[in-house]
């Protein structure tokens, strides 16, 4: 083949450090639009982010140029140092090492720009924590729950 093709949608999630609500209501939409914007600039084209107060949500088209360890190590690094210099009360958020990235279907990826887009909704419900196991056993992802939470 003469051409190298790649469509590789991605849904990835992490959580601030301990879970805590750190994303408040004033740097949650500068912080989205921050995380699509490191997508952008590693040719990850972001489809759609979203969270709460403890956690996010990106989808995105992964490049072929890049893998998805690196894609997550720089939209983790870049972000935590961003929100650090934003305002005092943001100098200790962390994001912590874990994080989950699943394959996303493309006939599927409208049903989770809207579960993305509707995390408030979502977490009236349930906590982040139920939110991650259900998608590990979603994608039958084997895990031992002790090494889950920071």
């Amino acid at each position: 083949m003469a051409q190298s093709l790649s469509k590789v949608y991605l849904h990835l999630t992490f959580s601030t450090k301990n879970r805590l609500p750190l994303i408040d209501k004033e740097i949650k939409p500068r912080l989205l639009e921050y995380l699509g914007g490191i997508c952008k600039q590693l040719n990850c084209i972001p489809i759609q982010t979203g969270g709460t107060e403890d956690h996010v949500h990106i989808l995105c088209l992964l490049s072929k140029k890049i893998t998805q360890i690196k894609l997550v190590e720089e939209v983790k690094k870049s972000s935590s140092k961003w929100i650090k210099t934003i305002a005092p009360n943001y100098r200790h958020f962390y994001w912590p090492d874990g994080y989950g990235i699943f394959s996303v279907n493309p006939s599927e990826v409208n049903i989770v720009i809207d579960y993305i887009q509707n995390q408030e909704e979502h977490h009236r419900k349930r906590t982040f924590q139920e939110e991650y196991i259900a998608f590990l056993k979603k994608y039958n992802i084997d895990y031992n729950e002790q090494y889950l939470w920071d």
